[in-house]
């Protein structure tokens, strides 16, 4: 006799499958309370302070010196040498090493903390700065004199390669995911804020005690206030604790309970931690590196532009007066310091590819018309092109600070930022100015320099298309982090599953 199967019961098979359904959300991963991590909002503040300062002052040293340019060149090379070039030289050996201390700097911090390795960039940079502003002149102990100055300026090269990528991921790991953005647009407004005040401060003194004051002493005052303000960020620096990121990360690692503690009291990685070599960052990292390093370029070509050339484009260029230039740039850099923090909710809320793409699209359409501008031969022409391309680097300003940490996971992400971003500044920002001062010199075309940056924006935007969007999002390999205790209630409910029948 032959037996057929019975026909499947649909009922049945419904219920097997919500039954299964079931069995697998619960398999999921779910975050609990105690894996969200509560940002204190004075906390936050503090710690980013903290960070931005260190970027102010790597900034104001770099504006210093940039508007001193002439007159350095006269108090440390002989007379009658190209001193203006050789002044510059010394200036462009710092962006030489910044990859070296990138590479040496970035895998430190993964390894012994963020808090410290910050705390040392300080140090070292408010010493160089400082001690420039002691050198005897070239006139008062011969070649000794530029030979201290070259020193001075690679130690600042070398600490300012553990500086950024430090203080960019300090911030992104202490700011709530939904608020990353705000909290790393300050990061930027320190460099606003360095680079604004040393031109003031460049000014008042030009004005005041006129050239012979200036190159008998004057010169020496922006460089040495750049010593008390690195005493202020290195006391800052040194009273926050670790990133809350950092310390999960170390007590994951460590391989015991007691371990666990020790790393939670005092962060840093056991010794236990196989150390993250740097070929293992090259290897596993290499496709994001070079995604940072096509943002940082076109980043950095458009901000080294308006922020440093542009004072040497106005004067040599075109022939306007230097106090004059002057007033322009400062007046565009308060501009954007207003709608800074702004721009920073914006790309919290919209996300931070629309920002980015808003600000590169706009050096490629907007450059060459702003650039025209400024040979109207009108302090209103060249204020409204300063306005025009301040308007598209704010968009950058207010953003970049969040998107590049992200970019990579918590236990490399201060090495490979470092290394990433410092290779893009060296090859492409600090050599900005000259490249755009060559292509006038050997064309003729004052258009020239906005061809190179139109250029930059279009791998800027090849970049930016490429990248993951990561507003309000948890940074890879760290928990959530939220503003408030509701949040973080709110965040686990959602994040379980409760099966129904």
């Amino acid at each position: 006799m032959n037996h057929e199967d019975p026909a499947p019961d649909p009922a049945a098979l419904k219920r097997h499958r919500n039954l299964f359904r079931a069995v697998r959300r619960r398999m999921r991963p779910r975050i609990r309370r105690s894996d969200i991590t509560v940002t204190d909002e004075k906390t936050v503040r503090t710690a980013t302070k903290a960070a931005a300062v260190g970027n102010a002052m790597e900034w104001f040293d770099f504006g210093t010196y940039a508007y001193l340019a002439v007159t350095i060149g006269k108090v440390f090379f002989p007379a009658g040498s190209t001193q203006l070039l050789a002044s510059f030289t010394a200036f462009a050996a710092s962006f030489l090493v910044r990859p070296l201390g990138g590479l040496f700097f970035g895998p430190l911090g993964d390894r012994i903390g963020r808090k410290k390795v910050l705390a040392t960039t300080m140090m070292l940079m408010a010493l160089g700065t400082f001690c420039i502003g002691l050198i005897p002149s070239y006139d008062t102990i011969g070649l000794a004199s530029p030979a201290l100055l070259l020193v001075c300026r690679l130690v600042q090269g070398f600490s300012t390669g553990g500086e950024y990528g430090g203080a960019a991921t300090f911030i992104a790991e202490y700011a709530p995911d939904k608020k990353r953005g705000y909290f790393g647009s300050f990061l930027e407004l320190g460099t606003l804020t360095g680079y604004t005040g040393a031109a003031g401060l460049v000014l008042i003194l030009t004005t005041t005690l006129g050239p012979d004051a200036m190159l008998d002493w004057g010169w020496r005052i922006p460089f040495l206030v750049g010593g008390p303000i690195g005493v202020i960020g290195l006391y800052l620096r040194m009273k926050l604790d670790e990133t809350p990121a950092f310390q999960k990360r170390a007590a994951e690692m460590s391989h015991s309970p007691e371990a666990s503690k020790v790393e939670a009291a005092s962060p840093r990685l056991s010794e236990n931690v196989p150390q993250k070599e740097l070929k293992t960052i090259f290897a596993e990292q290499w496709r994001t590196l070079l995604l940072c390093i096509g943002l940082v370029a076109a980043y950095n070509v458009t901000d080294y532009m308006l922020l440093s050339y542009m004072p040497a484009y106005l004067t040599d260029a075109l022939g306007y007066e230097n106090s004059m230039e002057l007033v322009a740039a400062i007046i565009a850099m308060v501009a954007m310091m207003t709608v800074l923090q702004r721009v920073g909710h914006l790309n919290d809320r919209f996300g931070r590819k629309p920002l980015l793409l808003a600000g590169m699209i706009g050096f490629l359409v907007l450059t060459v018309p702003a650039f025209a501008l400024f040979q109207q031969g009108s302090f209103i022409a060249v204020m409204a092109g300063l306005l025009v391309l301040g308007a598209c680097l704010v968009c950058l300003l207010g953003t970049m600070s969040a998107t590049l940490p992200a970019l990579f996971p918590t236990d490399v992400r201060y090495g490979s930022l470092s290394i990433g971003y410092n290779v893009a500044t060296s090859v492409f920002g600090g050599t900005a100015p000259g490249v755009m001062t060559a292509l006038v010199d050997s064309t003729g075309d004052k258009l020239a320099p906005a061809y190179y940056a139109s250029g930059a924006a279009v791998l800027g935007i090849i970049s930016v298309l490429c990248m993951k969007e990561t507003a309000q999002q948890p940074l890879e390999g760290s928990p959530p982090s939220v503003s408030t205790p509701e949040e973080a209630h709110a965040l686990a409910r959602a994040q379980t599953n409760e099966p129904t029948f």
